[in-house]
């Protein structure tokens, strides 16, 4: 089988390096685009999916060694209380970017409602982490790795 001769007509093949910046800048198109959506977004929301994100990365640390499952409930647990993750968020402050301060910022503003069983400013802290995990979630998840990963939940954590 041979193949069909190229029609002089039809233009030619474009060049590696051109399809390369065609595809960045496609892709820094689409990113632009979902950043300024996620910007738009309430801090609320922001950390009701943070919250979801976190609570999945715990329980994924405390998978091995296999426990019973009231074990993993108990761990999972202390890590995920509003005083943990405010304790977290002070761990990670030195290492946050100016952006990432004001989505910490955002995040600690949006609270306006009294907690029941823990002081305002740890709640604030609390909800301005699980923002800041949210955003970076939805944004950069390589950047989410890179600061979960300060955490050090678990010395035998499957995620990297």
């Amino acid at each position: 089988m041979s193949l069909p001769k190229p029609d002089r007509d039809q233009p030619e093949l474009t060049t590696s390096a051109s399809v390369q910046a065609e595809a960045s800048l496609l892709f820094n198109q689409m990113t632009t685009s979902l950043v300024s959506q996620v910007e738009s977004l309430s801090p609320i929301a922001l950390a009701y999916i943070g919250d979801a994100v976190y609570e999945l990365y715990v329980r994924t640390c405390y998978l091995i060694p296999p426990k019973r499952l009231a074990d993993y409930h108990n761990q999972v647990v202390a890590q995920v209380r509003a005083e943990s993750q405010a304790d977290y968020l002070q761990l990670l402050q030195p290492y946050l970017t100016f952006s990432e301060q004001e989505i910490v910022r955002r995040g600690r503003n949006a609270v306006d409602k009294k907690p029941r069983r823990i002081s305002a400013q740890i709640y604030q802290q609390a909800t301005s982490f699980e923002t800041l995990l949210g955003y970076l979630y939805l944004t950069n998840p390589q950047r989410l790795d890179e600061l979960l990963a300060k955490l050090k939940i678990n010395s035998s954590k499957l995620l990297t």
